[in-house]
């Protein structure tokens, strides 16, 4: 459903995602907000999150 793109950043996803250099969407990447051990609960609208990963799916997330 995913697509290994993170709905909150664009990164993919590993035990712990990898948070993308760039600015993908809405501020969320390692520029603005480092790493945290906080969770976060956040559901997913799954229609915005199709149109949001259709470009990024296809890159790597090593280079996002």
């Amino acid at each position: 459903v995913l697509h290994n793109v993170c709905p909150n950043c664009g990164g993919g996803f590993v035990p712990r995602p990898i948070r993308p250099m760039n600015n993908w969407k809405g501020d969320n990447f390692l520029g603005k907000d480092p790493a945290s051990t906080q969770v976060k609960y956040r559901p997913v609208d799954v229609a915005a999150h199709a149109i949001f990963s259709a470009s990024l799916k296809s890159i790597p997330p090593a280079q996002r």
